[in-house]
């Protein structure tokens, strides 16, 4: 039962969710398979930005992702041509 939600939002240009959406594809199997306690995955594309909402099984395993090298050597270097400015990042509790 997902017990926390690590959320992303992306700025970009239009054009580029094609260049996120692969980036999104390409890690989450990893993300799913091999991230303590994560349990979902899912990518909303808006025209102006995108959001990645990931689904944990605590706030804990959700913080200890935003330190991992899968999230910050991995996804952030392979999102960098993308974004147009800093991401919005938070994570929910689910009471």
């Amino acid at each position: 039962m997902v017990k926390a939600y690590l959320e992303i939002i992306l700025t970009i240009d239009g054009l580029d969710r094609a260049g996120v959406t692969a980036v999104y594809t390409l890690y989450k199997e990893p993300f799913l398979q091999t991230v303590k306690g994560a349990l979902s995955n899912d990518l909303l594309t808006h025209i102006d930005d995108v959001q990645v909402l990931h689904g944990f099984d605590s706030v804990e395993n959700a913080q200890e992702y935003l330190m991992s090298d899968l999230f910050n050597k991995d996804v952030v270097t392979s999102l960098r041509p993308y974004l147009k400015g800093l991401p919005n990042i938070k994570i929910y509790s689910v009471t």
